[in-house]
């Protein structure tokens, strides 16, 4: 099971969102390169990284902190937020970010997503945000009629690397996962799907092994002490 911390960036700083409502920002550190090479330090082989302004913004935006965050911490890395074009997608991952997440226009043009697949087979990640089950899209500002399963459907025999689920009413929270919707989702779709949203224990991470997701995003929890990286590492 793959473990991702995840670094948020808004503005040039590492933040965390709740609920990914910007009004609710938490600010965790003004170089987020470093936050990286702590994460790390502790063993971390993986990092999940967010444009939270590209996000919102529909374009990469806070290139010169992810780029500084590739150089330095010497893992692969999974960068979103704000991909919403081909060049787009080029240019992240020109930067050497390993794998890129797809989420707003996926739902609104999958055969982009389809023909996106191709061209970087193993390098495309779709980013599935849901509410109540249904997609949320535009960084989380608006919520569709689309059902999160259906989307994954519409994207399972495609070369995609992964998927990444996230619960947005769980993230940010420390109320646990959606165990339920995360074991839903992994068990229609064949690619692997990655739990975001929620985590807050070691026992977390090891239902969502046992429930067979192929990895999990941790946040919050990591950035308030409330998980040892190397505890949940070591599940």
């Amino acid at each position: 099971m793959q473990i991702l911390p995840a670094i948020d960036i808004r503005g040039g700083q590492c933040v965390r969102l709740r609920q990914g409502d910007y009004a609710q920002e938490t600010v965790f550190g003004a170089d987020p390169a470093k936050i990286a090479r702590r994460w790390v330090e502790q063993g971390a082989t993986w990092l999940h990284v967010v444009d939270l302004d590209g996000a919102r913004g529909g374009r990469p935006v806070n290139g010169d902190a992810i780029r500084r965050i590739i150089d330095e911490s010497g893992v692969p890395c999974q960068v979103g937020g704000g991909l919403r074009t081909e060049a787009d997608v080029h240019e992240v991952l020109g930067w050497g970010v390993e794998r890129v997440v797809i989420g707003s226009r996926a739902l609104q043009d999958p055969e982009w997503l389809q023909s996106l697949a191709g061209m970087f087979a193993g390098k495309i990640v779709v980013g599935i945000d849901a509410k109540d089950g249904k997609v949320a899209t535009e960084g989380w500002l608006n919520v569709s009629n689309t059902s999160a399963i259906e989307l994954a459907k519409r994207c399972t025999a495609w070369p995609l690397a992964a998927l990444v689920y996230t619960d947005i009413t769980r993230d940010g929270m420390l109320e646990g996962p959606n165990f339920e919707g995360m074991q839903a989702m992994s068990r229609q779709v064949s690619m692997p799907v990655i739990a975001s949203g929620g985590i807050s224990s070691a026992a977390d991470v090891r239902r969502l092994k046992e429930l067979g997701l192929a990895g999990c995003i941790v946040g919050r929890a990591l950035y308030e002490g409330r998980i040892d990286l190397k505890e949940i590492l070591d599940v």
